[in-house]
């Protein structure tokens, strides 16, 4: 089974450390990669493809040097390996004008405004991690217990992974 990680990119490493403390409960399952830059992050997402494994969802701020969230994540929309990637902006600086061409041009799934409560990051990710699994149509019993196991469960029913008999 491939793995399935989570990536995060902002340029403020306080920011990436709340990002992995908030999320640390699903690292046992979904590994968590940070990059302080879409360079960086593009190189990880390099090994990550070479290693035959995916990202399910891509956290980005908006404001970066060199390059705006919207545009990394519209070229991950871009790219067809990347092209099933959840998006997320997780920034408290997108104006209206950024958030729409993030919606438009990056297939955006989701905005998290800073500052960001635990339990709403968790949800977030959550609910997007467990789009990514149904739409790749991925065995969900592996991730049953750590996502939304009704869902899930409905999933596993209609492939007939599970059943009543």
């Amino acid at each position: 089974m491939n793995q399935i990680y989570i990536l995060c990119i902002d340029d403020e490493a306080d920011v990436l450390e709340a990002v992995e403390r908030d999320l640390a409960t699903l690292e046992n399952v979904f590994p968590l990669e940070t990059a302080s830059s879409a360079d960086e992050a593009r190189g990880l997402l390099e090994r990550i493809k070479q290693q035959g494994d995916e990202v399910g969802i891509a956290f980005c701020d908006h404001v970066m040097p060199k390059e705006t969230g919207g545009e990394f994540l519209s070229w991950m929309e871009a790219t067809p390996y990347w092209k099933k990637t959840r998006k997320a902006l997780l920034t408290g600086q997108a104006g209206l004008e950024a958030t729409v061409s993030a919606i438009n041009n990056a297939g955006l799934d989701f905005y998290v405004s800073k500052p960001w409560t635990r339990e709403g990051l968790v949800q977030a990710a959550k609910r997007l991690l467990t789009d990514y699994v149904i739409e790749r149509d991925l065995n969900p019993l592996p991730y049953m217990a750590t996502l939304d196991a009704e869902r899930l469960s409905a999933h596993a029913y209609k492939k007939g992974l599970l059943s009543d008999t």
